[in-house]
């Protein structure tokens, strides 16, 4: 099949583009709509033809806790969202993903209900040091661990010493640790959160406490030469930190969400716990130094941290902080709430792929995924960057019907994803599980 699309977003550049696809992988890229094939897919001039979304911070939360989300639930709104790939998180589910025994687990719970490329991260707990040699052996793409209590007891933190200790044993296997970077003793001075005022809860998770532990994640990967990974950065003020340890050559890198570069701290209305989440939404000047933080290539990637639950959970009735489960759910809707926010502040779209699509892709090590381009799979996403919506959570495809996203206005719109050259709709499941390695 061809693609010809006025507009695309490939690595030979942006523009009038046909696109080749052969047994779904990428055959062909020309300048202009004159390619030929059994099947030509015109795309019209409102929409961009661009990679497929990257998104290596998913928790799909099951087997064991699929009543708040599901390999079913979770795929179909990533592809409803241009979303083509995702890695999912060791934790939530039941058991977490912390030997190779687990993993087969969660590939069981996943195989044949997936609707887009799904991998998985591995977890870094105490005592599983001995453990982490043969995940990253059996496919995982990294592992993630907490430097504070996660929130569920069955994946506690590691301590500095233990953090040390698997960091040495990755630098030997060239693997990646994914830090949930926030000082358990910082949180624990700070005042607890109760009741209804965001602002109580936000001074809960001072910036203190994620810039403090940043600095000891730096120092343990410069001492080991491990690479390590920063997730969910909200807090601005440690930007400067992480650009001196990359100029001394520390194998550093860095995300952040679409929900800390939408919300600020200011408009968030006292109850509205479906905006809780850890490390908080902060206050507009932080948003906006988070967004330079993209522009200079301090921040690497902008992925969704989706972590939803049930309603009951979120303690919508109460709208108590200090009860509610931590999380936003917005997996779908990543790609328009960060091109809206991008787009007001000058940034085009080829930075928004970037971001979401090549860097994520990078990231994981995935060498098939993130670029149009000869070699890689035919994983498109055909944008429509002029339309205009307002997200109604009802039309949102994960599990249960919460979102801090609801009511927000955005522009743009997914009018297609493809995998491998197949069209998905959410609603035929065609994805496959992915090892390290193998895309």
């Amino acid at each position: 099949m061809a693609f010809r699309a006025r507009r695309a977003i490939t690595e030979a550049g942006t523009g009038a583009y046909s696109v080749g696809v052969d047994a779904g992988r990428i055959v062909a890229v020309e300048a202009g709509l004159s390619l030929s094939a059994d099947r030509v897919i015109e795309l019209g001039e409102d929409v961009v033809l661009m990679p497929g979304l990257v998104d290596t911070h998913v928790h799909v939360n099951d087997p064991g806790r699929s009543e708040w989300e599901g390999f079913g639930t979770a795929t179909r709104a990533a592809a409803a969202g241009g979303v083509t790939t995702l890695v999912d998180m060791p934790l939530n589910s039941l058991p977490p993903t912390v030997d190779p025994d687990a993993l087969e687990v969660k590939r069981k719970a996943a195989r044949g209900r997936v609707h887009v490329d799904v991998g998985f991260w591995g977890g870094a707990i105490p005592g599983n040091g001995e453990a982490l040699p043969a995940l990253h052996e059996a496919g995982v793409f990294g592992f993630k661990c907490f430097l504070l209590h996660s929130g569920v007891d069955e994946f506690p933190p590691l301590d500095d010493a233990e953090l040390e200790a698997d960091l040495r044993i990755l630098a030997g296997l060239g693997a990646l640790m994914i830090v949930h970077a926030e000082d358990a003793s910082t949180v624990e001075g700070a005042p607890r959160p109760h009741g209804s005022r965001y602002a109580g809860f936000l001074a809960s998770r001072p910036r203190e406490a994620e810039n403090r532990a940043i600095a000891r994640v730096i120092e343990l990967a410069r001492r080991t030469g491990a690479r390590a990974h920063i997730l969910h950065l909200s807090s601005s003020d440690a930007l400067p930190l992480i650009s001196r340890a990359r100029a001394e050559g520390v194998a550093l890198t860095v995300e952040t969400c679409p929900h800390y570069l939408s919300f600020t701290a200011e408009e968030i209305r006292d109850g509205a716990t479906q905006f809780k989440c850890c490390p908080p939404i902060r206050e507009s000047a932080n948003r906006e130094l988070l967004w330079q933080g993209l522009a200079d290539g301090v921040i690497d990637c902008v992925v969704s941290d989706h972590s939803p639950c049930t309603p009951e959970l979120k303690r919508l009735d109460s709208g108590d902080f200090g009860e509610a489960w931590g999380g936003i759910a917005g997996l779908q809707v990543g790609l328009p709430a960060v091109w809206t926010g991008a787009a007001r502040r000058g940034y085009a779209l080829e930075d928004v792929v970037r971001w979401m699509a090549r860097r994520p892709a990078e990231l994981a090590g995935m060498t098939r995924k993130g670029r149009i381009a000869v070699g890689r799979d035919a994983d498109f996403c055909v944008f429509a960057p002029g339309e205009e919506f307002v997200v109604d959570v009802a039309n949102l495809r994960h599990r249960n019907a919460v979102s801090a996203y609801h009511g927000s206005p955005l522009t743009g719109v997914v009018r297609q994803t493809w995998l491998r050259g197949r069209k998905v709709s959410g609603t035929d499941p065609r994805g496959e599980l992915l090892n390290r390695g193998q895309c």
